[in-house]
């Protein structure tokens, strides 16, 4: 009798634990707005590489940059990158595609948007509400793809590391 009473505590623990287990955060969550990087609907969204302005790339125009159809090419800075707007094919990762814009002038990579990346779900916008800006940071300050990933969010990371690569080898003279 006492073994019965034991077994049935042992399963109505479990139960209450198994359904009381929070799989998700649900609707409870605060959005976070990005700034210039927000994506652009999935249906806008192209997975494929553009050396020209695309419905992604007129998500976040910039008034001064010139178009990446025709990068002004001036003489190369230092760092050997034309002045421009590039844009890095399409890396696809296990969560979607990841599109990396770059700007440069003086041979300075003076801003960065990402008008592709993972955002399908509320996990998706959750980790790249975090991660993108971090990685927008890290690339102004070195100047280069030798970035550091974001913990959390290799996926996104490491998409955003392969198409900052490609717009930075198109910017190169």
């Amino acid at each position: 009798m006492k073994k019965i009473f034991y077994a049935l505590m042992a399963t109505l623990t479990g139960l209450v634990l198994l359904f009381s287990y929070r799989t998700s955060l649900g609707g409870g969550e605060t959005a976070v707005a990005l700034p210039a990087t927000t994506p652009a609907p999935a249906s806008a969204q192209r997975a494929t590489p553009s050396a020209s302005p695309s419905a992604s790339a007129s998500a976040s125009p910039s008034a001064s940059a010139p178009s990446a159809a025709a990068p002004t090419q001036a003489a190369p800075a230092s760092s050997g990158l034309a002045d421009g707007t590039y844009t890095g094919s399409a890396a696809n990762t296990r969560f979607g595609p990841v599109q990396v814009q770059i700007t440069v002038s003086g041979g300075v990579v003076t801003d960065v948007q990402v008008p592709v990346y993972p955002s399908e779900n509320g996990r998706d916008q959750q980790i790249n509400s975090r991660a993108v800006p971090i990685l927008v940071k890290e690339t102004l300050a070195a100047q280069s793809a030798e970035i550091d990933m974001v913990s959390g969010a290799t996926y996104t990371s490491t998409g955003y590391r392969t198409s900052l690569q490609a717009a930075l080898d198109e910017a190169h003279v």
